[in-house]
């Protein structure tokens, strides 16, 4: 069985590296050092477990972003993708989830030939989980979130999908979009021959032309979404070691410490 499987990934900042813009509200991503984002990175290695057992199977990774963003399909080709596809134009700059999803869409019909579309649940940078789902909309695609394990027969997918009380078993029939979890499996590392092969493959970059994109569904005036406020918590105060000889000693002098502070009667 030969599959045509596409791969939804975001290269985002280092979380240790945050910077906010304070006029626009967004990330600022220049000079700040990127990763590929942790759940894309179990979508891939979902998709390259198929590749392993169908050896056949083609794997197209698709990323929006700036130029840069060309390391994380390198990243991704030399763990075992076989092509790498950039999104990138100044007009798709800033595009909240449902911009995102229109370009994102676009791209998939122009690739054509698909069976499967996996991403991740979500990205680290904006905690939204909603741009898996949108794109399944904008395609017409059944889809099944929050992947936790994951099975193919032919045309049917099973896949187990974690809840917040348990897990769903659901069936699915291709074509469809899955988003995964970082409970689906382990992400493989890079290969030495992957990397080098992959430092030379041509990457595609389709911008918003190729993408025949409506200029009013992509960018930051297109997007709805209107950030309010976006600001780095304040670092938390040392805590307090309680040391006592024993545990009701040590309880008694918590127990004062909050009446201290009235946070207790």
């Amino acid at each position: 069985m030969a599959l045509k499987i596409i791969v939804c990934a975001k290269q985002v900042p280092d979380t240790n590296e945050v910077k906010i813009d304070p006029v626009k509200n967004t990330l600022i991503r220049e000079g700040v050092p990127s990763i590929l984002n942790h759940d894309d990175a179990n979508a891939l290695e979902e998709a390259l477990k198929i590749k392993d057992q169908y050896p056949d199977t083609h794997i197209t990774v698709v990323t929006m972003g700036p130029p840069q963003a060309k390391d994380l399909l390198i990243e991704c080709m030399a763990m075992g993708a076989d092509e790498g596809i950039l999104l990138s134009d100044r007009a798709l700059g800033g595009s909240d989830t449902w911009a995102t999803s229109n370009a994102i869409a676009a791209a998939v019909n122009k690739i054509g030939d698909y069976d499967l579309i996996f991403a991740g649940r979500q990205a680290i940078d904006g905690d939204t989980a909603q741009v898996g789902p949108q794109v399944a909309e904008k395609l017409g695609l059944p889809q099944v979130t929050y992947v936790k394990e994951f099975s193919i027969n032919g045309k049917e997918v099973t896949v187990k999908r974690a809840l917040e009380d348990g897990y769903e078993l659901i069936k699915i029939q291709l074509p469809c979009v899955l988003t995964a979890i970082k409970e689906l499996n382990t992400p493989r590392y890079m290969s030495i021959g992957g990397i080098y092969d992959a430092v030379k493959a041509d990457i595609k970059v389709w911008g918003a032309k190729e993408l025949e994109l409506d200029l009013n569904t992509v960018g930051l005036e297109a997007s709805p979404t209107n950030v309010f406020r976006s600001f780095t918590p304040a670092p938390k105060g040392k805590g307090i070691m309680l040391d006592k000889d024993t545990v009701e000693e040590n309880a008694h002098a918590l127990l004062e410490m909050l009446q201290e502070k009235y946070i207790i009667a």
